[in-house]
């Protein structure tokens, strides 16, 4: 039987994206030992360096009893030119799963088309599924359910902006993304989600009573190159304490992290009553021990 992936969040039907949430809090609030993976090991891929996703998942994995093998392409033959093809083939006869943050969306699809277990999107260029489960798992508790909802995306139209689409149309809430022109998401998922996503240039008109507003470094792991560029292209689109006042009065901040202060973000916002970042980036934890234990445990 083929595995179960977790490539993007469409992967998880609506009713499971809430079931998930709500059992990660149920695991977010365990006092008690629960090791339903024991004996059961997670490979993790990481082409890209990374500290949230690390962390989280390698933590995830002991809470559950498992245990988490780190591996790069520099210590790998990975790293030598071995076809992913023929990686996914070897490592999926040893682990119970294989987490991969990778630089090419295309190698997450080619591990899971070729792996005997469950193959996890760590990050890639085009989507960021295990961060988003993290962000609605946080807003859910702070505001409970976020159908109708008004979610504004400031800034680059990247992988995370990109997942905000997936989850605007899987839990039915209204996605406004503010980017300079040329930082556009893809232009496929737009003309797809039209029904729940529109796209602006003024950040003003996105934020405006707004229940949640987002943001993003400008620049991206990889685009170390073009921050002068960027810097230019973004002016305008930082989320400041002006622009959070025209968003609904109890709206909350996120930010997936880490935050450039006093350049996507004002420090007075990242820090301020509104910014739910620190409960965000506790929550990869805890949504991922549900998400392990779904893919893993009632594998």
């Amino acid at each position: 039987m083929k595995p179960r992936h977790f490539i993007t969040l469409e992967d998880l039907s609506s009713p499971e994206i809430r079931a998930l949430i709500k059992r990660a809090g149920e695991l977010k609030a365990l006092d008690s030992i629960y090791e339903p993976l024991k004996n059961r090991v997670l490979g993790m891929i990481f082409e890209k360096s990374s500290t949230r996703t690390r962390v989280s998942f390698e933590s995830g994995m002991m809470q559950l009893g498992g245990g988490a093998i780190f591996l790069s392409p520099r210590d790998t033959q990975l790293g030598r030119g071995e076809p992913l093809e023929d990686s996914a083939r070897v490592l999926s006869r040893m682990v119970d799963g294989i987490m991969l943050r990778a630089n090419c969306h295309r190698t997450v699809e080619i591990f899971a088309e070729y792996s005997r277990v469950p193959i996890i999107n760590g990050l890639t260029d085009r989507f960021h599924p295990c961060q988003l489960l993290a962000d609605l798992q946080t807003y859910f508790e702070h505001r409970g359910d976020i159908q109708g909802k008004r979610v504004a995306w400031i800034g680059d139209g990247n992988n995370m902006c990109q997942t905000y689409i997936h989850a605007a149309a899987l839990l039915d809430f209204e996605l406004v993304i503010a980017c300079p022109s040329g930082y556009d998401p893809e232009a496929e998922l737009i003309e797809r989600y039209q029904a729940h996503v529109q796209l602006v240039r003024e950040p003003q008109s996105a934020a405006r009573n707004a229940d949640l507003i987002v943001t993003d470094v400008w620049a991206s792991m990889g685009q170390e190159s073009e921050q002068n560029e960027r810097k230019l292209a973004f002016k305008g689109y930082a989320v400041n304490q002006a622009l959070m006042s025209l968003a609904a009065s109890d709206a909350l901040f996120m930010h997936c992290l880490p935050a450039h202060r006093e350049e996507e973000v004002a420090t007075e916002v990242l820090e301020g009553k509104q910014s739910v970042v620190w409960d965000e980036a506790e929550n990869r934890l805890h949504a991922q021990k549900a998400l392990l234990e779904l893919l893993i445990a009632h594998a």
